[in-house]
């Protein structure tokens, strides 16, 4: 089974060192200045996290990982949900800020039961499980075990890349959101943000494929996913034979050409993350361009938490789902969609030129502020211990509309220790 694999990274590798362009010019990284009043406001906020976090583990059974809370009942879900590495990557970053060693102890014991999931092929998103909470570990504690799992994890995720389409295969298939089609390869924007496991494991290891499968995948999804306005799709769907686009679709946002907000907020993240590793500077044009479809977008609310669609009910978009518009009054908001941007900006902000890298700092810090609300951060000992309310997940299938979510809180706790590492 290893040399099979390694035949298909092989053959892979090749294909991709033919396709490969050549990387235009990279934009130094610059420092970015905190203000005094927003890293009061940050440490306040971590300080309000660490007393939730503690209140949430005591709801938890060692076999449970928290997902949403909803109708007064705390939903969990077994590690091997996509959600699974968000819980102990968070117990993580408040461990990193507090040095809390009880919480340190829940996310060790948390890995612990995680670390089979390094197997796992049958979907995208290894990355997610694996990379937000191992990989914080490794960051933090540097244990080769952590490095050995994480490796392994890349391997797995590599094996769903198909050379012929170029991409990383997100499902094995799924119907359209309106039921009348099997998309039988359909490549999700969610899958950017996987694509940092694959860049780790080429320096643990010093193997270039998985770094230049990950370059391929964003290419793809670059060429593909985003509009010319630098919105995007949320699927593609590829003939798997030809590498040919067959469909540009949605499965969570209001219509198939709308700009669900979530996943314009994974296109931000992972092009600026994939810039960073990459330092071509095709991935930064695209991430700034996302971020300011974003940011100037005129349906963004005041305190740019945003709907969960930038077009919902707007004449133009038409839902492949049997949607009554009074149902969801008013619009739901999305605070991980937010809470993503805002992780997302605090980066961005350092690769681009200074008036811009102001203006996405401020926007970060008031978009911050906003979630750090008594509006949006929940009161400790409420809301099943999550941190952030209002959070939606997919409403076209009514599923965790305006709830809390656990990967809400991740970024939100990323991006608040993002902003308390400015000051070092």
């Amino acid at each position: 089974m290893k040399r099979c694999f390694k035949k298909i990274l092989i053959g892979s590798y090749l294909l991709l060192l033919a396709a490969a362009p050549l990387s235009v010019k990279a934009q130094k990284q610059r420092r970015v200045q905190p203000r005094a009043e927003v890293q009061a406001m940050v440490t306040e906020s971590l300080q309000a996290s660490v007393h939730q976090y503690h209140y949430l583990k005591q709801q938890l059974k060692p076999d449970q990982w928290p997902r949403t809370f909803e109708n007064g009942k705390l939903q969990t879900v077994t590690p091997y949900a996509w959600t699974g590495g968000f819980y102990p990557g968070g117990l993580l970053y408040l461990y990193e800020f507090s040095h809390d060693h009880n919480l340190l102890k829940e996310a060790r014991a948390r890995l612990e039961k995680m670390e089979p999931l390094k197997t796992v092929t049958a979907h995208h998103d290894l990355g997610f499980m694996m990379y937000c909470s191992f990989g914080n570990a490794y960051r933090l504690f540097e244990k080769p075990e952590y490095k050995a799992i994480l490796v392994r994890s890349a391997q797995s995720l590599a094996r769903r890349f198909d050379p012929r389409v170029g991409c990383i295969q997100s499902w094995d298939q799924v119907k359209s959101l309106d039921g009348k089609r099997l998309l039988k390869f359909p490549v999700i924007i969610d899958n950017m943000m996987n694509l940092e496991l694959l860049f780790f494991a080429s320096k643990a290891t010093g193997e270039p494929l998985y770094k230049d499968i990950a370059i391929k995948h964003a290419e793809m999804t670059m060429k593909n996913h985003v509009r010319p306005d630098f919105s995007c799709y949320h699927v593609v769907d590829y003939d798997v034979e030809t590498g040919a686009v067959k469909s540009r679709e949605t499965q969570q946002g209001f219509s198939d050409n709308s700009a669900w907000s979530r996943g314009q907020a994974w296109g931000i993240y992972g092009f600026t993350m994939v810039y960073r590793e990459t330092k071509d500077a095709r991935f930064l044009q695209t991430a700034k361009g996302m971020a300011d479809f974003f940011l100037n977008h005129p349906n963004l609310p005041k305190d740019k938490i945003p709907y969960w669609d930038f077009n919902v009910g707007q004449a133009g978009f038409d839902p492949p789902w049997n949607f009554d518009p009074l149902k969801y009054q008013p619009v739901p908001r999305d605070a991980s969609a937010a809470a993503i941007t805002v992780s997302a900006l605090l980066e961005l902000a350092g690769y681009v030129d200074r008036k811009t890298g102001d203006r996405y700092q401020r926007t970060a810090e008031a978009m911050l502020q906003s979630l750090s609300s008594p509006a949006y951060r929940a009161v400790t000992g409420e809301n099943g211990g999550f941190v952030l309310k209002h959070a939606s997940g997919g409403v076209p299938g009514n599923i965790e509309v305006d709830v809390p979510l656990i990967y809400a809180d991740y970024y939100y706790l990323e991006a608040l220790m993002r902003y308390r590492a400015l000051k070092k």
